[in-house]
Formats: structure tokens, C-alpha cells, sequence
């Protein structure tokens, strides 16, 4: 049995609808009506990081499980790896970000990923790191702004990162889940370019055929559109992890995914197609 958590995003989604036509799946949900896995068939799991006994009831019988978190605030990676320890389970392949590798990176959100990998590496269990560059997927957040305005409004519009495809790192976490050879290694996994907000806008207009526009957000436009949705020590991150992008710090491609799957990563005009209708 494989415990899938993270499904109700991009890249747990993913990987459920990879591994459950040939695997036996069970995955963890706070709100299983939030669940989308149209003719996926798994097992279910109700219960938070918090709830000790859900969580206890989940793993059981759990050999492999993809852990991801995204709460900065909660001792959640703690929690699960407290009770995968206690269930017997043999291997955790976790969730965490590019930045975690690199020196200069230093703001709460990966000081955070940090020590939950810490945590995994010395809790005796197996182990396996996914350190992806940001998702393709961000740039869902211009969707509303696209259609209603024609604009893509952005701190950085010509600063690149090697952002991903989240298929693609739901593609590595499968092989990860299933495959000998990825115990004790840290993949790091980025695109096959660098793109920046402006190229990647200039994607979107020729796959929706229309001019697209983009507007450079100041630092204090960006820190109020951020504020609307995040909490102040998460701007804050934020807002380190732009400037180390203005810096051309995010530019970098990594092989590892290639020689994973054997296949080059999608670039962004693929993803672009792929969702175009979410823009549009």
C-alpha cells in the first residue's frame, strides 16, 4: 500500500492518477469532497496531520508514502513522521523546494523545508527528497487577470526561473514511490529553461490567440496583492525569494530529471497549451 498526501494539489493529484490503474493507493484527505480523481481507484483516508489516531489509522498497513506540507506554522512534517515511524512504514518520499540546496536561500519558508528534511533524514526511515523549482501551475494566479484584463501583472516580468511542469515532478515522485534506486538521494528537478513572467505571457497570448499585456508590479503593489492572501511572515518569504530571482539565481536547468525518466522535462509552451482553457 502507497499513502498519497498532497492530493488536492497539483502534484499529489498527479500522482494518484499515475500510480492507482497498477497500484493499490490509499490517499489522505481532510475534506474528501475536495477530492478530484475522476476514475481513480483508491482508498480513502479522512484525517489532519494533527488528528494522532487518524493519522495512526491511515498508515497502517503502509509501506511507501509522499508526504508533502505546506503550513510553515504546524509541526506537520513531525506529526507524520512521529506516526510512519510507529506504523512500520519502510520509506517516505517527501515534497520540499530547489531552494533548500542552495546557500543563499534563506527565507522562512525554506529555513522551514530545512529542518523538515532534517527531521526525515535522521527519523530512521528510508528516505527520498524532491526539490523542484517553482510549478508551471503559478501561473494559474494571472487566470483572472488574463481574461477579464488582457494583463499579466508581475514583480519581475523579464527575471527567469527553470519553473516545472508539476506532471513532470508527479512523474518523478511515481517512479520514486515504485522504482529501486532512490533511497537516500535528493533529486533536484527544474524545466529545460529559464522563462520569465514576460515569455511565459507571450506563451499564453499564442495559445489563446490574443495580445496579452504585462505590467511590472512595484515592490509595494506586490507586497499588497500578496497580503490579501498570506500572512505577513509569508510576504516576507516572498518577497526574498523574488529578490533572489531579480538576482537570476532561479536560472539554472539540473539533468536530473532526464536521467530519471529518461525523457526531457516539458517546457512552459507545452504546459500553456495543455491548460489553455483555464485562461481563456
Amino acid at each position: 500500500m502507497i499513502l498519497l498526501t498532497g492530493v488536492t494539489g497539483t502534484v499529489g493529484r498527479e500522482v494518484a492518477r499515475l500510480l492507482a490503474p497498477t497500484r493499490p493507493v490509499r490517499v489522505l484527505a481532510r475534506d474528501p469532497a475536495r477530492l478530484a480523481l475522476p476514475g481513480c481507484d483508491v482508498e480513502v483516508a479522512t484525517a489532519e496531520y494533527a488528528d494522532r489516531d487518524a493519522l495512526r489509522r491511515a498508515l497502517e498497513g503502509v509501506r511507501t508514502a509522499f508526504l508533502v506540507t505546506n503550513d510553515p506554522t504546524q509541526p506537520d512534517d513531525s506529526r507524520f513522521i512521529a506516526a510512519a515511524t510507529a506504523a512500520g512504514v519502510r520509506h517516505v518520499v517527501k515534497l520540499s523546494a530547489y531552494a533548500v540546496s542552495e546557500a543563499d536561500a534563506d527565507d522562512l519558508i525554506t529555513r522551514w523545508q530545512r529542518a523538515n528534511e532534517e527531521l526525515l533524514r535522521e527519523s530512521g526511515l528510508e528516505w527520498t527528497l524532491l526539490r523542484p523549482r517553482a510549478f508551471m501551475s503559478n501561473t494559474l494566479a494571472w487566470a483572472s487577470s488574463i481574461r477579464a484584463e488582457g494583463v499579466v501583472r508581475s514583480l519581475n516580468p523579464y527575471a527567469g526561473n527553470a519553473c516545472m511542469d508539476p506532471r513532470d515532478i508527479a512523474e518523478v515522485a511515481a517512479r520514486t514511490l515504485t522504482e529501486p534506486g532512490h533511497v537516500g538521494r535528493i533529486h533536484l528537478l527544474t524545466g529545460p529553461e529559464a522563462v520569465t513572467p514576460a515569455e511565459q505571457t507571450a506563451h499564453l497570448a499564442a495559445v489563446l490567440r490574443r495580445p496579452l499585456q504585462v505590467a511590472e508590479l512595484t515592490l509595494n503593489q506586490a507586497v499588497s496583492q500578496w497580503s490579501r492572501r498570506y500572512p505577513a511572515p509569508i510576504v516576507e518569504a516572498l518577497l526574498q525569494s523574488a529578490a533572489r530571482q531579480a538576482r537570476r539565481r532561479k536560472t539554472a536547468v539540473d539533468p536530473t530529471f532526464e536521467q530519471v525518466t529518461g525523457r526531457r522535462p516539458r517546457p512552459f509552451r507545452t504546459w500553456a497549451a495543455d491548460h489553455a482553457s483555464a485562461f481563456s
